[in-house]
């Protein structure tokens, strides 16, 4: 009976997680501006962790800023910036890979404060680098005020979404005139043609 409730309450969370990735992919056809699908997309994360916090930060040159929060932070949206490497964030930008912490983050060597966020204070802290086109391109940050120990299922929803989120900037650079102006069939034909030239030259 006990493995019967256990296995019910892991299909119900990975039909949640489901849910969630479908919820982006609908942002990511939808026509909003690129600020409101990332504060959707972060209310979302919220929603699935039951976090106290969830931040999102972009590349600007060296630097990442604060792009997008599941709490009112607006004064702080676009000024918030640390350096690429720099502080736990910027730890998982150069490393390029998930960061976990139960308790006490604010005592990890890497962290850095910001006195004008709350969550410096926060204990838990789990962290997944946003790739595009194979690179890093921002940071997704989850927190919670107390000391929380992260499921597998929420390293793997955020390291998703991170994805996800990646697709989303590259398709937030292109117009819709451009999507329909586009040969698509032509793309894929060039896009074979290179890999199969590339796959020729290593095996040389």
């Amino acid at each position: 009976m006990a493995k019967g409730k256990e296995l019910e309450a892991r299909v119900e969370r990975l039909e949640q997680q489901l849910g969630v990735y479908q919820r982006v992919s609908r942002l990511m056809v939808r026509e909003l501006s690129l600020a409101d699908t990332l504060q959707a997309v972060a209310r979302l994360v919220q929603e699935f962790t039951g976090c106290d916090s969830c931040l999102l930060y972009l590349i600007d040159d060296d630097e990442l800023v604060l792009c997008a929060t599941s709490s009112p932070h607006p004064a702080e949206i676009g000024k918030v910036r640390m350096k690429n490497g720099e502080g736990l964030t910027g730890w998982v930008a150069r490393e390029r890979k998930l960061l976990a912490i139960t308790s006490e983050a604010y005592r990890d060597p890497r962290f850095r404060t910001f006195s004008e966020l709350p969550e410096d204070t926060f204990e838990s802290f789990l962290s997944a680098p946003v790739i595009a086109r194979n690179r890093v391109v921002g940071v997704i940050n989850v927190q919670h005020r107390m000391p929380h120990r992260h499921t597998g299922a929420e390293m793997e929803m955020l390291t998703t979404i991170g994805e996800q989120v990646g697709c989303l900037l590259v398709l937030a650079r292109l117009t819709p005139a451009a999507i329909e102006a586009a040969n698509h069939v032509e793309l894929v034909k060039t896009h074979g043609h290179i890999a199969r030239r590339d796959e020729l030259a290593d095996g040389e």
